[in-house]
């Protein structure tokens, strides 16, 4: 049976299985209305937002996009500051979701052009509510530009 698709659509950048999954979860447990798409890097998730390669040949454009910072290939910091350099990706949020609460990757993650930052609660519940009023938030009360 076929999943269904919503309007609201989630990139999430996340080298960790184990984040993943409790993210998809965090968003049903939230009874989030939106479409999760997943990659494990910064590389990848260009590539996804470019649309390239036949992996991602027919990729949505997100909403918005969840990034873990400390990644293989490409970390959050340097896809934050490609995606906030192309003009024709500068325009969707980004929000790190990352375990480090250290003052320096906050602070550098706005300066890179980051819309938020979360660091990811241990306590499962505490999670879920953070990632529900997150996406909450995203979905319903943010117009973005059109894309031209």
């Amino acid at each position: 049976m076929k999943q269904p698709s919503f309007d609201f659509v989630i990139l999430l950048a996340e080298d960790e299985p184990a984040d993943a999954h409790l993210l998809r979860l965090a968003l049903i447990e939230s009874r989030v209305e939106a479409d999760l798409e997943h990659v494990v890097d910064g590389r990848e998730a260009l590539e996804y937002l470019r649309q390239q390669g036949h992996r991602f040949a027919h990729a949505r454009r997100p909403d918005l996009i969840l990034l873990d910072l400390n990644m293989p290939r490409m970390d959050g910091r340097e896809f934050l500051a490609a995606v906030k350099e192309d003009a024709a990706l500068c325009n969707i949020p980004v929000v790190v979701l990352s375990t480090s609460e250290v003052e320096r990757d906050v602070v550098a993650a706005y300066r890179l052009g980051a819309a938020g930052y979360i660091a990811k609660s241990p306590d499962v519940t505490e999670f879920t509510e953070e990632i529900r009023q997150l996406t909450a938030y995203w979905a319903c009360r943010e117009r973005l530009p059109e894309q031209d």
